[in-house]
Parts: structure tokens; C-alpha cells; sequence
């Protein structure tokens, strides 16, 4: 800034006055405050005390009743999924979870089939026998060598595989014949 600036701020602050005076006497409150009891400060502690052991306590006995209460029947929860142990071999068949959903989307694929063209079900056709034939072949290798991992994570691919093929097919003449923007 300028200097002129400078000395008119200067001289406003000198104009200022440098004591204040309060408007009205503050030493009674002031005397007040210092005569009146202060509270204690062990009530506050105290009171904390108290409440961690009511909590201590209150826990602990709900703990106690929870473990010694030996006398209502036990309840077995049984678990959501169930996992089945995939055989491989001679028995390429992965358990009856899969084998339903399979037989499942087998049935759709033989009502959908009748709505696409006769391309389509050649193409369709020849890609399931593909799959077929990949885990004839996958289980003919695994009966010569059963502990081996890549050949059962190449089986339990090809059945994904034709299962994901039998989902598509359903899905895609479904959604055909839902379409109503046409």
C-alpha cells in the first residue's frame, strides 16, 4: 500500500481510546463465584465406578446363564448348501443337484427348439454333441489317470459348458418372444 495510506491508519489508531472501562461492576459475580461450594469431583468418578460394574456384572451373569443352561434342547442348524463330492472315472456324473438341472434344461431345450430354424437347431445340435464327446474323451483320459487335477477341472468345465449352452438356447427364445417393441 502507500505510504500516505499508511499514516492515515496510523493516526486513526492513535485516536482510539487505550482504556475501557466496564459499564457496570463485575466483582460481585466475580466474589460469588469463588464463596459458592464447588461439586466434588469424586461424584462423577463414582458414578462411572458404579455403571462398569453393573456392566461387568450384568454381562458376566448373562454369560453364566447362557453357558450353565444345559436343561432346553439342543437345536442342530443345518447348513444351506450342500456340497457334493464330483466322480470321476467311469462315473462322469456330478451328483443330482447337477443331473436335475440338466434334465431340467434339457426339457426347455426340446420346447425351444421347435421355435428356431432348422439351422440353428443343426448348430445348436452339433455343438452339444461337441461337449458330449469332449467329456467322453476327458473320462476315458481320467480312467487311465483319476488323480489327475487338469482333467477334472477340464470335465467339470465341459459340464458348465453344456449347461451354460442349454441356459443360452432357453434364454434366447424367451427373449424373442417377449420382445414387444417390434
Amino acid at each position: 500500500m502507500t505510504e500516505e495510506f499508511d499514516n492515515k491508519l496510523d493516526r486513526a489508531a492513535r485516536q482510539l481510546a487505550t482504556g475501557i472501562s466496564p459499564e457496570r461492576d463485575l466483582w460481585p459475580g466475580i466474589a460469588e463465584a469463588i464463596e459458592r461450594p464447588q461439586r466434588s469431583r469424586w461424584t462423577p468418578m463414582f458414578a462411572q465406578a458404579a455403571a462398569i460394574v453393573l456392566l461387568v456384572g450384568a454381562s458376566s451373569a448373562v454369560t453364566y446363564l447362557a453357558v450353565s443352561d444345559n436343561k432346553g434342547p439342543v437345536t442342530a442348524v443345518a447348513p444351506e448348501l450342500v456340497f457334493e463330492q464330483a466322480s470321476f472315472g467311469n462315473n462322469y456324473n456330478l451328483g443330482p443337484g447337477f443331473q436335475d438341472a440338466r434334465n431340467s434344461l434339457r426339457g426347455e431345450l426340446d420346447v425351444e427348439m421347435t421355435y428356431l430354424s432348422p439351422e440353428a437347431r443343426v448348430d445348436i445340435q452339433d455343438n452339444l454333441d461337441l461337449i458330449h464327446q469332449a467329456i467322453v474323451e476327458i473320462n476315458t483320459a481320467l480312467e487311465r489317470e483319476p488323480d489327475n487335477v487338469l482333467l477334472q477341472q477340464k470335465l467339470l468345465r465341459a459340464y458348465r459348458e453344456e449347461l451354460t449352452l442349454l441356459r443360452r438356447v432357453g434364454g434366447l427364445t424367451r427373449n424373442v418372444m417377449m420382445r414387444n417393441d417390434i
